[in-house]
């Protein structure tokens, strides 16, 4: 039987290639963005398959309206995938409040109000999966990232305590975690005004993001048919890197904490109650 997929931030990047190979594989997507009218030729060629919502994820009101308009008229969600969302460049100190509220709005209220809002259906049904789009920046970070990081690091807290609350329930929870993509997400992003103490640290990672826009090494097709491939085996991992450059940082990054904890355990282990 065909799937209902719920896909955030469907009209562009990841959503967009994880909307196009749900529909080639016989699937029904609701394809919610903001800017539904991007998803014109997809409605157009695909007119019984995807199904175009607006919604803003930074609205708790929209979310529930919506996820209740769905299922009334598809009768279930079996995907949801919170994808939508957006990149941010500054050093913390050159990050301001309203910012640093405005990225965890999309990146971590809008999925939990998202998945909170599904979990009552999937929970009944006894089956589910959510997709979270995080990123390589979901495990590590570095100059620059600060404030994209913590929301991805949230993000990555939320869903595996959530994983562990819903597995016994038949629901499974699948972290993304890609590399640089080709997606429109260097080229969306925001910037903090720049402190001259941060040229060469957060000076770097600002290049990087202004000048890769469009030449990433990542293929947003094969990231979704990855996703697919990993939603439909017999088990499903909680985290997956996409990536040649995602797979050498995490791993790289463990083993540095490895080596750090090793490093400083006997000091650690000392800390206990005589």
């Amino acid at each position: 039987m065909s799937r209902v997929w719920f896909v955030t931030g469907a009209n562009s990047g990841f959503g967009r290639a994880i909307t196009e190979a749900a529909v080639r594989a016989g699937d029904i997507v609701v394809a919610a963005a903001r800017r539904v009218e991007a998803l014109d030729d997809l409605v157009a060629a695909h007119p019984d398959q995807v199904d175009p919502v607006r919604l803003d994820v930074t609205d708790p009101a929209a979310i529930d309206a919506v996820i209740a308009d769905v299922l009334a008229r598809h009768g279930r969600i079996d995907v949801l995938v919170n994808n939508a969302g957006r990149t941010h460049v500054g050093a913390l100190e050159e990050t301001t409040d309203a910012e640093l509220r405005s990225l965890f709005e999309v990146h971590l209220f809008g999925p939990a109000a998202l998945t909170r809002a599904v979990l009552p259906h999937m929970r009944e049904r006894r089956s589910g999966a959510i997709v979270q789009l995080s990123s390589m920046g979901g495990q590590m970070s570095f100059a620059g990232f600060s404030a994209y990081s913590a929301t991805k690091f949230a993000l990555e807290g939320l869903s595996e305590g959530l994983a562990d609350e819903v597995r016994p329930l038949g629901i499974t929870v699948l972290i993304v975690e890609p590399g640089a993509f080709r997606t429109g997400l260097f080229g969306g992003g925001s910037f903090s005004a720049e402190l001259p103490e941060y040229a060469d640290t957060v000076g770097a990672t600002r290049q990087m993001v202004q000048s890769n826009n469009g030449t990433q090494p990542g293929d947003p097709a094969k990231a979704a048919a990855a996703i697919i491939t990993a939603l439909d085996a017999e088990r499903t991992p909680l985290r997956l890197p996409l990536g040649g450059d995602a797979v050498d940082a995490v791993l790289g990054h463990l083993d540095a904490v490895r080596t750090e904890v090793t490093e400083w355990e006997k000091v650690a282990r000392t800390t206990q109650f005589d």
